[in-house]
């Protein structure tokens, strides 16, 4: 494997907690905080403009969403809505982008032609941007909800459904919420697990997925138990408790419309001097069968992200390092070690819509990855070279030939 290097994209001015894109837009969009009330730290949302500028991806601050007092753990976009967790609540922000007079949103003048953009660079001092370019986003909150009711009260996951008609929370407190969207009508609450939620993940059929911090992962329809996961089920040397469950993702099946596949990481409950292997798992995503179960390194995995096709996983880890895997056979493709200078909080793949194989630009995946050292990273895995088939014909032909004529000379006659 060759070494890798991850290019920093952008830096903000408080500890980043997630990322996520926008299907259809070249937007992503950061949050974080550092307890402003405390710390003197800002909290908010950020919204970045990608553009590929010189052949390279490239970030650009378009707006800074305060958050005041309210640090921003984890967030789920649907189209132009964000369902943000901050502390204990949830909050539902609807996001638009309002171009300057005499430029479109794609950053095109009346007449047509290319805008200037201010850029930003990977500093703190990106700041002194910003007042040019507020404007472009506006940000409206629509709701807040309580999501947890624990005493460090904490909602750590929340997921929207494929037709973005159901929102489900978990955190701190074990409950799994399930709202009705838009209208945060609660339709069900439930104890899941015993002890904190650590992520959540929605399938066929609007079966919940849920991963704890007992040991346990379950797929839940509404509020009844359907089964329980057993990842070392076919690993006997492996104790039960050796291991919890820290991150669980649905992922697309390639070349099969419809199939789906689950992804689990399971990390060592304990932290020992010579630490564990982790473990990748990957479940058939209708009868929850464990298909094919790997190590995936001695860090311990801190999240995960499926690319939007099924075909790569990336993780992030606790000693700032990231990873690709092929998702088919869960081997590392891609690795760069302390690719931030700590725990890793959120990865995300470019979205492989038409508008992101533009900011693709030949590459075969790009994961972006957010950490507490506030640094946002790109990560590429570049396109594989394939010879075009006529060559291929042409080369098998060749091979034939110098064939036919090696056996003619060792053995004349032999034609």
């Amino acid at each position: 494997m060759s070494p890798r290097r991850a290019a920093e994209l952008y830096r903000a001015p408080f500890p980043l907690y997630t990322v996520r894109l926008h299907p259809r837009r070249a937007i992503a969009i950061t949050a974080g905080g550092g307890g402003a009330a405390k710390t003197g730290i800002p909290n908010g949302v950020h919204f970045l403009q990608l553009e590929q500028v010189g052949g390279q991806l490239s970030a650009s601050l378009l707006h800074s969403h305060d958050t005041e007092t309210r640090a921003t753990m984890t967030m789920a976009l649907a189209d132009d809505i964000i369902a943000a967790g901050q502390n204990a609540d949830c909050h539902i922000l609807r996001f638009s982008l309002q171009p300057p007079p005499g430029r479109s949103v794609a950053g095109r003048d009346a007449g047509g032609e290319k805008g200037p953009r201010k850029r930003k660079g990977p500093s703190p001092a990106a700041q002194g941007d910003m007042q040019n370019q507020t404007n472009e986003v506006t940000v409206e909150s629509l709701h807040s909800v309580r999501t947890d009711f624990s005493p460090d009260a904490l909602q750590k996951a929340v997921r929207f459904n494929a037709d973005c008609s159901l929102l489900v929370t978990g955190g701190a407190d074990g409950f799994l919420r399930l709202w009705e969207f838009p209208s945060m009508k609660k339709m069900l609450e439930f104890k899941a697990h015993d002890g904190e939620i650590e992520d959540i993940a929605l399938g066929p059929d609007n079966k919940v997925v849920t991963a704890g911090r007992d040991f346990q992962c379950c797929v839940w329809q509404r509020d009844q138990l359907v089964t329980g996961l057993c990842w070392n089920e076919n690993l006997p040397g492996i104790p039960d408790k050796a291991y919890r469950y820290q991150a669980c993702r649905f992922g697309a099946v390639e070349d099969d419309t419809g199939a789906l596949r689950l992804y689990t990481v399971q990390v060592p409950h304990k932290r020992e001097r010579r630490p564990p292997p982790c473990y990748l798992t990957k479940w058939d995503g209708r009868s929850f069968l464990p298909l094919l179960t790997r190590p995936c390194g001695s860090e311990v995995v801190s999240c995960l992200s499926v690319s939007d096709s099924g075909t790569f996983l990336g993780l992030g880890t606790v000693t700032g390092s990231v990873a690709i895997h092929i998702a088919f056979s869960l081997q590392r493709l891609y690795y760069v070690k302390e690719a931030h200078a700590i725990v890793v909080t959120d990865v995300a793949f470019v979205p492989e819509s038409q508008r992101g194989r533009e900011l693709l630009a030949g590459n075969e995946a790009a994961l972006l990855s957010v950490a507490v050292d506030s640094r946002c990273k790109l990560h590429l895995l570049p396109g594989r070279r394939s010879l075009p088939v006529w060559l291929l014909l042409l080369l098998c032909a060749g091979l034939i030939v110098a064939t036919i004529l090696l056996l003619q000379i060792a053995f004349p006659g032999f034609l």
